[in-house]
C-alpha cells in the first residue's frame, strides 16, 4: 500500500479511536470490558509467542496445556476493545504480537493497510473442522474465524404482548414500549437497525443513504430508555427494559436468568459478525502462531466456548455435538450456519468510517 493510502486509513482509525474515547468504551459482541494491559515487548526467542485477546475468551488453562504439548511459551496481553488493539497495531506497524483476536471488520481494515499476513490454511489441519461456507467471507483470507453470530431483538415474552419481528419494532415502537427499549451504542451496531430497516447494506458508504439512517435514528432516540452495550440483558431480567437490540450470545446471558426472554432475527435481515484470529505481518514467530491457532480450532476448545460463553462457533465438529439440553435452553445457539450466512458480514467501510463516526456522534448528541 502506498504512503498516501496508509496515512488516509490511519487518520480514519484515529478518528474512530477518538470517537470511542469520548464515550464509554465499547466491547465487541463477544467481549466484556476489561482493563487493558501494557503492550508487551516483541517476542524474539524461538518458541515464544505473544497473543492479545479479550479476558476470559478462552479456557483459563489453555496456555499451560498448549505449552505442555508444544513447548511453546505464550505471553498473554488483554485488550478491552477492538479499537484499542487496532490502535496499538497501527502505531507499532504490527510489531509486538504474534496472534491477535479481533472482530472481522477490524481485521479487514488492518489487512487493507498491509499489516496482516495472508493465512495459509494448509498449515491449519484443524481448519477442516470449520464450516466450508465460512471461507466465503472475504476477510477470512487474513483472519481465521473463532466465533460468530448475529444481532437482533431480545425481549421479554411475558411483558411484550406480541411477537416482535422487525427492526421497526425497535425504531418506531408501540406506545406501551416507549421508554422500555435499549439500543447498542457501538457505532456499527447503533447504525445497523436503521440501515436494515431502510433496506440498505450494513456496509453502505452512500452519504444519501446514511443521512436517511441518521434521521430515522434521531427520531428513534426519543423513544429509548438508553443506549447500552453492557447491561441491556440485566435490564431485561429486572423488567426495566422490555425489548432491546442485542448480540445473540449476550441475549443468552439474559435467558440464563429468565427463560421468558426470547431472541429473534428481524425479517429485514441483520449482520453476521465474526470474531477472528490474525497473524500480524511483523510477527517474529509465525510458525508458532500457526500452531497456536491450529490448537484453538480443536473441537474441545470450541465446545468450551459454546458451553461457557454461550456463543456459536463456525466449527462444524463442535456444533454437531452440542447437547439437546443446551439447544433447548438457549434456542439461538441452534441458528444454523446456512441461516447465519444469509445475514450480511460486517466489513471495513474504509474512509466512510469518518461519515459513520460523525453520524453516530450527531445521533448521540441529538435532543440534548
Amino acid at each position: 500500500m502506498n504512503r498516501k493510502s496508509f496515512f488516509a486509513l490511519f487518520s480514519v482509525i484515529v478518528l474512530l479511536l477518538n470517537a470511542c474515547n469520548a464515550a464509554t468504551p465499547q466491547p465487541s459482541p463477544a467481549s466484556p470490558e476489561m482493563p487493558s494491559a501494557e503492550q508487551p515487548a516483541a517476542s524474539a526467542a524461538k518458541g515464544k509467542i505473544v497473543i492479545s485477546n479479550w479476558d476470559a475468551y478462552m479456557p483459563a488453562d489453555l496456555i499451560d496445556r498448549f505449552k505442555e504439548e508444544t513447548g511453546i511459551e505464550v505471553e498473554l496481553a488483554l485488550h478491552a476493545t477492538n479499537e484499542e488493539i487496532v490502535g496499538k497495531l497501527v502505531a507499532a506497524k504490527g510489531r509486538g504480537f504474534d496472534v491477535v483476536f479481533m472482530t472481522g471488520q477490524f481485521a479487514d481494515a488492518l489487512a487493507k493497510m498491509g499489516l496482516l499476513s495472508e493465512i495459509d490454511y494448509a498449515k491449519l489441519s484443524n481448519a477442516s473442522n470449520l464450516f466450508e461456507e465460512v471461507r466465503q467471507i472475504s476477510f477470512t483470507r487474513y483472519a481465521v474465524p473463532y466465533t460468530w453470530g448475529t444481532t437482533g431483538l431480545c425481549y421479554r415474552s411475558d411483558l411484550v404482548n406480541y411477537e416482535p419481528d422487525s427492526w421497526y419494532d425497535l425504531l418506531t415502537p408501540r406506545q406501551e414500549l416507549v421508554g422500555k427499549i435499549t439500543m447498542l451504542q457501538t457505532d456499527r451496531w447503533l447504525l445497523l437497525p436503521a440501515q436494515k430497516a431502510l433496506g440498505f447494506s450494513a456496509n453502505t458508504t452512500d452519504p444519501g443513504e446514511m443521512n436517511q439512517v441518521k434521521d430515522l435514528l434521531i427520531q428513534a432516540k426519543k423513544t429509548l430508555l438508553a443506549y447500552d452495550d453492557t447491561t441491556f440483558y440485566s435490564k431485561l431480567v429486572s423488567g426495566e427494559a422490555y425489548l432491546v437490540e442485542a448480540w445473540d450470545g449476550w441475549c443468552n446471558y439474559g435467558i440464563a436468568e429468565n427463560d421468558a426472554i426470547r431472541f429473534v432475527i428481524p425479517k429485514e435481515g441483520s449482520d453476521l459478525w465474526v470474531d477472528t484470529m490474525v497473524i500480524p505481518n511483523a510477527s517474529e514467530n509465525k510458525e508458532a502462531a500457526y500452531q497456536f491457532i491450529n490448537y484453538i480450532l480443536r473441537p474441545e476448545i470450541g465446545s468450551w466456548v459454546v458451553e461457557n460463553i454461550l456463543y456459536k462457533v463456525p466449527n462444524q465438529a463442535v456444533m454437531s455435538q452440542v447437547s439437546d439440553e443446551l439447544y433447548s435452553s438457549f434456542p439461538n445457539l441452534a441458528i444454523s450456519a446456512a441461516d447465519l450466512l444469509k445475514q450480511e458480514p460486517l466489513q471495513d467501510v474504509g474512509e466512510a468510517q469518518e461519515l459513520y463516526s460523525n453520524i453516530v456522534a450527531e445521533v448521540l448528541a441529538s435532543g440534548q
